[in-house]
């Protein structure tokens, strides 16, 4: 299970929030011992760009040997 604070990749596009597979966000609810998570997703620049919850399929904890990626999102 990811706790409250931990990062969480994403598993799967969501193109209503913007966000692609392997977007990372931060854990900032779990709900139902992990069943589903609500999720920020915070640009470098510190604005949120997304806030979603998640069933427990849709996101995965951060690897140890990962690097991370970045890529520009569009403007609203």
């Amino acid at each position: 299970m990811i706790r409250e604070h931990e990062s969480a990749v994403l598993t799967a596009d969501l193109p209503s929030a913007g966000l692609v597979a392997g977007d990372v966000g931060v854990v900032v609810h779990v709900y139902e011992g992990g069943k589903a998570y609500e999720i920020e997703f915070i640009a470098f620049d510190g604005n949120t760009v997304a806030v979603e919850t998640l069933d427990a399929e849709m996101v995965r904890p951060v690897r140890a040997r990962e690097l991370p990626h970045v890529r520009n999102i569009a403007v609203a």
